[in-house]
């Protein structure tokens, strides 16, 4: 029997990562434009966002440069910089 990537296919909606990572829906829009070459998650036909389960860890991470390490917008994308190779996924 074949194993199905079941990461790859899911996909949550705005409120459903909002839920989940504890950050506001204006905040991951707002992430989502300052960070862009790190966050971009896919749009349906109708223009919604769909987060996989990738960018829900790359929101996760966004969250903690912010809230744990207490860096700036510049920091966490200079920290970003370090770590788009291990986010090459998505």
């Amino acid at each position: 029997m074949a194993k199905i990537d079941l990461d790859s296919r899911v996909m949550l909606n705005i409120d459903q990562v909002s839920k989940l990572t504890g950050v506001r829906k204006s905040t991951l829009r707002y992430w989502e434009k300052t960070f862009e070459e790190f966050l971009k998650p896919k749009r349906t036909e109708s223009n919604r966002r769909e987060y996989s389960l990738a960018d829900v860890e790359k929101v996760n991470t966004i969250k903690r440069l912010i809230d744990e390490e207490h860096l700036t917008t510049l920091g966490v994308r200079l920290r970003l910089d370090q770590f788009s190779d291990d986010f090459q996924g998505n």
